[in-house]
């Protein structure tokens, strides 16, 4: 039996998306998905690195990792009105050049933030000590992702939504936030490579779909940080119909963030996602 790491992070919405597989509502002939789990920046990281076989990524990462890995169709995570909050003490004022915690060099909201704000001074740490940070005057502002966004300290106040920040940058286009997808490393035999994908498509499908049954298990099981009702939320935002397998506006917004970080100078190529998808119709081309 082959054995292929799946690295995903601990978030309510990745872990609701990956856990129709571990709990065996999705089988995978002759194969065995071995999950997991840290936070993004690591995950990151670890793709940089070649670390894993199937892994959650940023998707500001992806044009760095293109030649390594295939961009997956399933398991993204976009925001549409919402997304990561920068955030800072209540009453307080940022100066040009304020200090700031970001959850890492790769995610999506750095990059972003990056281009919205040149002269901040950054630093990055877990994106779980990034409140404390804020509220014990370590930093100015942080940006907040993962439930962090809906159960922040009253101590503390947005003072600018990274959706908000992508909706000047469109430049009228309305496009969804492109936050976080998964990838594959691309030395995986093609014909194994489609089979993972639709077995990843598929338990994501079975998730959305048999939501009021997985969610509390995964609750009973202490595996999510937060509460039924947040969850709910989260889930609502995160994990969702357009959860389950890329669409054309999708497909538009990642473009327009990879030409934002070109643009920009965060990268040296400028890259369509769609061009770096695993080709479905192999199987039907090996068959002829």
């Amino acid at each position: 039996m082959k054995k292929i790491s799946v690295a995903h992070s601990p978030d309510a919405d990745d872990i609701f998306m990956y856990y129709a597989i571990k709990f065996g509502w999705i089988d995978i002939n002759e194969t065995k998905f071995e999950n997991i789990a840290a936070d993004i920046e690591t995950l990151n990281q670890a793709t940089l690195k070649g670390i894993y076989d199937i892994c959650a990524i940023s998707f500001a990462l992806y044009p760095f990792v293109k030649d390594d890995y295939a961009l997956l169709k399933t398991a993204v995570s976009f925001g549409e009105g919402y997304g990561p909050k920068l955030i800072k003490r209540k009453n307080s004022t940022l100066k040009r050049n304020f200090k700031v915690a970001l959850s890492g060099e790769f995610t999506t909201n750095a990059l972003l933030f990056k281009i919205a704000y040149p002269d901040a001074r950054i630093t990055y740490m877990n994106f779980l000590d990034i409140e404390k940070a804020v509220i014990d005057g370590v930093v100015d502002a942080g940006v907040l992702i993962h439930e962090s966004i809906l159960t922040y300290s009253n101590e503390l106040e947005v003072e600018k939504e990274i959706w908000d920040i992508w909706v000047g940058l469109c430049d009228g286009e309305k496009l969804p936030l492109p936050l976080g997808g998964m990838c594959l490393r691309r030395s995986i035999p093609l014909h194994d490579a489609i089979k993972y994908e639709k077995a990843l498509i598929k338990a994501v499908d079975v998730a959305n779909k048999n939501r009021k049954t997985l969610a509390p298990m995964l609750l009973e099981k202490g595996l999510i940080r937060v509460d039924a009702s947040t969850l709910d939320k989260y889930l609502d935002l995160y994990a969702n119909d357009n959860s389950v397998k890329l669409s054309e506006i999708q497909y538009k917004a990642i473009d327009k963030l990879f030409e934002l970080g070109y643009k920009h100078g965060h990268y040296q190529n400028l890259i369509k996602s769609e061009d770096f998808l695993i080709p479905e119709n192999y199987e039907e081309l090996r068959a002829r």
